[in-house]
């Protein structure tokens, strides 16, 4: 599972489709509906939060925003009650740099062209749920 910090519009379409399957599935593990992945190192940061399950909403809302933007569709019904509110998480900066490295490997494979123009790019913004502040990568994240 992989819910990446980075915002959507960088994953390519395949890295946008596994996204949002993996967030529906982090949905159904927040809600109670399913018995695995409920220790797993990406739901941490929802699980540590006030609101984990309008959260975890909210990540899908801006995933589903940006599948909408380039004409998929995702359906929207599977997407728990919970309003976007930006910024509502934090993410440090090195996590954000790991991530992006870590897509970047991913897509010199498995979509170059897309990759592309994103080459000149130095700072990447985060997902709409997450406000960038300094630190190392997370804590949680699996190397």
């Amino acid at each position: 599972m992989r819910l990446w910090s980075l915002h959507p519009r960088y994953l390519d379409s395949k890295g946008l489709v596994a996204l949002w399957r993996e967030a529906l599935l982090a949905q159904a593990v927040l809600q109670g509906k399913t018995k695995g992945y409920k220790h797993h190192p990406q739901l941490r940061r929802f699980q540590e939060s006030k609101r984990p399950r309008q959260l975890i909403a909210a990540y899908l809302r801006a995933v589903h925003a940006e599948a909408t933007r380039r004409g998929y569709n995702f359906d929207a019904s599977k997407i728990g009650r919970g309003k976007l509110v930006p910024r509502s998480l934090k993410v440090t900066r090195g996590q954000m740099e790991y991530e992006w490295q870590h897509l970047n490997k991913k897509l010199r494979k498995r979509d170059p062209d897309w990759r592309k123009q994103f080459s000149d790019l130095k700072v990447t913004k985060p997902h709409p749920l997450f406000r960038m502040v300094r630190g190392d990568r997370e804590d949680w994240e699996i190397v």
